[in-house]
């Protein structure tokens, strides 16, 4: 999407990947009906610098998941949440350059409905941790309001700011 000038921020969803990635190129397991998103958009004029993005994104996500689950979710980090020490949510960035600009691409699955089976991790879907009913396009909608207000942040906030506000540390 950069690529084909599509420079303003945006969500790409999925409701299936056939070359999911994980964590240093390791394959992610796409079960269809979970959620899989892609979220882009230009940090050149960003306050932060861009390795420190990482450190928000699963403060951003845990929040809206939260919502949703009635047992507590952790954060493993660098890139994934955790419920009942099993795999809910992973989370990968990256920062690519394109026409003098510097560009974060932040990949999120989240198994909303099924739980992959791995020899590696063990995992568990939303649905089965739920206190409420589970709507990928809510929990999309959630999302999007949430990085568009952490985006607007990052232009006019400092790291110190954002820390204490999203992190609550």
């Amino acid at each position: 999407m950069i690529k084909n000038n599509k420079l303003r921020p945006g969500i790409i969803v999925a409701t299936n990947q056939s070359k999911g990635r994980g964590t240093m190129g390791k394959k992610w397991i796409s079960k269809k009906g979970n959620l899989f998103i892609s979220i882009f958009f230009d940090i050149s004029s960003s306050k932060i610098k861009s390795d420190k993005f990482s450190f928000f994104n699963p403060y951003i996500i845990k929040d809206v998941l939260k919502k949703y689950s009635k047992y507590k979710i952790i954060i493993k980090w660098p890139n994934d949440l955790i419920v009942k020490k099993r795999k809910l949510c992973g989370i990968l960035q990256e920062v690519i350059s394109y026409k003098n600009k510097k560009y974060l691409i932040i990949g999120v699955g989240i198994n909303t409905f099924v739980s992959p089976m791995s020899r590696n991790f063990k995992s568990i879907s939303l649905l089965k941790c739920s206190k409420i009913k589970i709507k990928n396009n809510e929990i999309l909608m959630q999302l999007k309001l949430a990085y568009e207000k952490f985006i607007t942040n990052t232009y006019n906030k400092d790291y110190n700011y954002l820390k204490k506000t999203i992190c609550k540390i």
